[in-house]
């Protein structure tokens, strides 16, 4: 246990029916004590784990009440911490929450870091750093699918997926270290075929995994859409169209949008990132041409670029700079206004093989092949790989771990396979052991797991 008494508040600041006051450390229930009066007597250091006792919250300083309240007394190693857990359950005001803090404070406990309370859990052995993790998501989560990935991680699945290839890996380890420092000794001789075997079947397991990480990267944060185009061409039509709302201005004077607009709407499962841009063009307006220069910065790091055309009106030099400038993207080109007479045809676009291609009208069209379209062209694997397994890949850390850890076994097996001595695959297989154990950290470095943990709310 950590040798200090950590308090924070849990739950959202602002009105509510209910506001939580935590408290985690050796102290805890012996802070609670000291600021709390049980309606019926008694002392919480008397009352056994998972129990409630309703009373008074009091400044011990002088007696008065603070605030009515049911506190809840979770002992160690049975809590969410593995220490001992008193939290305060109160009215949601926000003076009479803070107050309660400012009382466990004044009473020894520290203010708590942002995701202190789930490192101490990860420290002490009731969460690995994947389930850790995946605490955050369930708090981030934006969709039913993305929260789903995330109860299914925090339940282990990922952590069971990447012990079983380490435990595999360790039992070659093993044979390989035990004929190689007791060659004299009536050691097994070790099997390369099934040690082969073994190595390949490591490394299609990372590559199913790997494979997932862009998708669960996707359910996790959601697919960054930048929209696109030149003034008045319909972008903030479409982001409203989509957000089913007037969340953009729209007028006929061109410029309008000049800053960045960013919404995320539920898009059959998939977290859309929808951010709208102004429009692209040349202008001596100062404020213009920063949203232009922020527009094009937002293409490089776009996961989606929805790209949209006026039909009725001639085609310039900025629609075919920004279809230049998006096409190592994936891209939707959007043929808006085809209520109105076409002016252009779409073969003076060139070559648009890669990209697909929807005429629509943003006044009184139909949105659904739209929606299909982006499902479908950007976010149907993830949907599918999240229903079809369990344990994939979401966070940009675990990937390069994985990355790391298939070069090594792709390493060792070709060791192998040369017929190098057995000592060059062993140190091969500790490293991949070692990007392996960086996942679920039981390698990972103490900087790491601080910037991880820094990452979440304060109180959680």
């Amino acid at each position: 246990m950590t040798e200090y008494t950590i308090a924070a508040v849990a739950t959202a600041i602002g009105e509510a029916g209910i506001g939580i006051v935590r408290l985690s450390g050796a102290d805890a229930i012996d802070i609670g004590d000291r600021m709390f009066e049980p309606k019926r007597g008694g002392r919480l250091r008397d009352l056994p784990t998972y129990r409630l006792k309703y009373g008074r919250v009091v400044d011990p300083s002088n007696g008065r009440m603070i605030d009515e309240a049911i506190v809840l007394v979770m002992r160690g190693p049975h809590s969410y911490t593995g220490e001992d857990v008193v939290e305060f359950q109160c009215h949601g005001g926000v003076v009479a929450v803070k107050k309660v803090l400012e009382t466990a404070l004044q009473l020894g406990a520290k203010m708590a870091q942002p995701g202190e309370f789930t490192k101490r859990a990860f420290l002490n052995g009731r969460l690995d750093l994947t389930q850790a993790e995946a605490v955050m998501d369930i708090v981030q989560s934006k969709t039913d699918v993305g929260l789903n990935v995330a109860v299914d991680q925090l339940e282990g699945s990922l952590s069971r997926r990447i012990g079983e290839i380490r435990e595999r890996l360790y039992h070659i380890v093993v044979q390989v270290e035990a004929a190689v420092e007791f060659p004299e000794d009536d050691v097994p001789d070790v099997d390369l075929d099934w040690m082969e075997s073994t190595i390949q079947a490591g490394i299609d397991e990372l590559d199913h995994l790997i494979a997932s990480a862009d998708d669960g990267k996707i359910l996790r944060e959601g697919l960054k859409t930048v929209i696109t185009g030149k003034p008045n061409v319909g972008k903030s039509s479409l982001l409203n169209r989509l957000l089913d709302e007037n969340r953009a201005l729209v007028t006929d004077i061109p410029g309008t949008t000049r800053d960045t607009i960013e919404e995320v709407i539920n898009l059959r499962g998939i977290p859309l990132r929808l951010i709208d841009t102004a429009g692209i063009r040349e202008s001596g307006d100062v404020v213009e041409r920063l949203g232009v220069e922020r527009a094009v910065k937002l293409w490089d790091e776009a996961d989606l670029i929805l790209h949209v055309l006026d039909r009725s009106v001639p085609l310039e030099e900025e629609d075919y700079k920004i279809l230049e400038h998006t096409k190592t993207k994936r891209r939707i080109l959007l043929i808006n206004k085809a209520d109105l007479p076409a002016v252009w045809d779409i073969s003076e676009l060139g070559n648009l093989d890669d990209v697909q291609v929807l005429e629509i009208s943003l006044v009184e069209g139909d949105l659904t092949t739209l929606i299909d379209c982006i499902v479908e062209y950007a976010g149907s694997g993830a949907l599918e790989r999240s229903k079809s397994q369990s344990g994939i890949v979401t966070r940009a850390r675990h990937k390069q771990s994985l990355i790391e850890a298939h070069s090594a076994l792709n390493q060792a097996l070709t060791t192998l396979q040369m017929g190098y001595p057995l000592d060059l695959i062993s140190i091969d297989l500790q490293n991949a052991l070692e990007h392996l154990g960086e996942i679920t950290g039981e390698t990972v470095r103490e900087n790491v797991i601080d910037r991880i943990f820094s990452q979440f709310c304060i109180g959680k």
